[in-house]
């Protein structure tokens, strides 16, 4: 059964005002990203396939903005927001003194254009009746360099514009116990910031120590531009 909210009209200082309201006319307090994933505008992407972790890009160097793992291009005229992004990634053999990062970063100027070699990726609709596909050019697993390409101007390397999180480990060893090498990270921002395309966000991970293998579930919600401000 389908469910459609109304409008109710409430007295505030002897005025009437409109407020968003159930069918049977009760008052809903919802947050705005709530009513975008109910709308249909929230995206899920995931990188590894069920027990295999990806192992690309900045495997056993440090981290390479040109070879992430996970890429969400956001075209000319659409913006998304971020409202969770997960990483876990399962380290190789550590010596003492390696360093391992995961990265979320965001190139604010250039759109990824589709270059480099990589695994396309589908996102699926937050609201699930809605099945997959996105405004957006998303991918994984880069293994050749990829390139943006700014509005008017010429592809060329990715620039880490805006950074939005980083989680850096340093590893020291204890011959007397055995450690569980991994990194789990969530992002889940409290005020997601308004990526504007063209633009794209990158998620990477790496080191000096080859991961075995990791995940990221990247989650926000997009539309066009006009959606969110007007």
């Amino acid at each position: 059964m389908a469910i459609e909210a109304r409008n109710i009209l409430l007295k505030a200082d002897g005025e009437e005002v409109s407020q968003i309201g159930s069918p049977l006319g009760a008052r809903m307090v919802t947050r705005e990203i709530d009513e975008m994933i109910a709308r249909g505008m929230g995206r899920v992407a995931n990188t590894g396939a069920f027990s295999t972790g990806l192992v690309t890009g900045g495997d056993g160097t440090a981290i390479a903005l040109a070879q992430p793992q996970l890429v969400i291009g956001v075209p000319v005229g659409y913006t998304i927001r971020p409202i969770r992004i997960g990483t876990q990634v399962q380290m190789g053999d550590i010596a003492e003194g390696n360093e391992s990062e995961i990265l979320i970063a965001v190139d604010i100027y250039g759109v990824w254009d589709g270059s480099g070699t990589v695994v396309q990726e589908d996102p699926v609709n937050m609201r699930s009746n809605l099945g997959e596909g996105s405004a957006c050019r998303v991918c994984s697993a880069v293994t050749e360099d990829l390139t943006t390409t700014p509005a008017g101007g010429a592809a060329g390397a990715p620039v880490l514009d805006l950074e939005l999180d980083r989680h850096a480990s340093e590893w020291h060893v204890l011959t007397s116990s055995t450690s569980e090498n991994h990194m789990n990270h969530v992002y889940e921002p409290r005020y997601p910031p308004f990526i504007v395309g063209p633009a794209t966000l990158f998620v990477l991970f790496g080191g000096d120590v080859a991961p075995v293998g990791g995940f990221v579930q990247a989650a926000w919600v997009e539309g066009r531009s006009e959606e969110f401000w007007q």
